[in-house]
């Protein structure tokens, strides 16, 4: 059975938060919880509800420190952990996107948003570090420019060939553009080549979501993205 995916675009700048499942043992991972924690918990238990399961939300991955991609995930830990949805999840983020973490709340401000400070980062990503749950095995990708520690994740299913895998590729790379560089601690040249070294690399067919927007297809982005040619 192929995993159960749901994307939620969440907060003012419609931050692409994923919902992963695996549909053996139901362990879960929440990809970029930005904004509207309560909106993602409702969306876990109505998961719960649609495919009669219990659900283990065991980790919340961030792609990257920017406010709009980390600004739900205190609510959700402290959600999960007041209702007994499942086990309290781990926050995943790189190091060095850790002095972006922690610059939420004045972050928020600049732009009118009001956060509190982030919860603790339970474990920091390495390249090609990979992580496994239930049937869902995750390989890291640091691909800095976007932010110094902004890193993609490859998703491998166990037993599943012939179903193209997945790169969840935050603000690194979208629909026919490419992430913002004009922000603290971005590079354009460290984009544009984590952007060709360790995506365009990855087999065309390979379906790529970024943290806004429409997903794509690396081919297809290789072949027509104009900030590519």
């Amino acid at each position: 059975m192929k995993f159960i995916q749901k994307t939620l675009p969440v907060g003012a700048f419609q931050c692409n938060c994923q919902i992963l499942v695996c549909p053996e043992t139901f362990e879960t991972v929440l990809v970029d919880p930005g904004d509207e924690a309560d909106q993602i918990l409702k969306s876990l238990t109505q998961l719960e509800a649609d495919f009669k399961i219990k659900l283990k939300v065991k980790a919340l991955f961030h792609t990257h420190a920017h406010f709009d991609h980390i600004g739900g995930s205190r609510g959700v830990k402290q959600g999960l952990l007041q209702n007994g949805l499942g086990v309290v999840p781990e926050i995943y983020l790189h190091r060095e996107d850790l002095f972006i973490y922690q610059m939420l709340k004045p972050a928020g401000q600049r732009f009118g948003f009001s956060y509190e400070d982030p919860l603790p980062v339970d474990q920091f990503f390495e390249d090609e570090q990979l992580l496994k749950f239930g049937s869902l095995r995750f390989k890291v990708i640091h691909t800095p420019g976007h932010s110094p520690g902004g890193v993609c994740f490859n998703l491998h299913e166990d037993h599943a060939a012939g179903i193209p895998e997945i790169v969840f590729t935050g603000d690194t790379l979208f629909k026919q553009s490419i992430g913002r560089t004009d922000l603290w601690g971005a590079n354009s040249d460290q984009l544009f080549a984590s952007i060709r070294n360790r995506l365009l690399t990855l087999d065309g067919d390979t379906v790529a979501w970024p943290g806004h927007g429409p997903m794509t297809r690396i081919g297809e982005e290789k072949r027509s993205n104009p900030f590519l040619s």
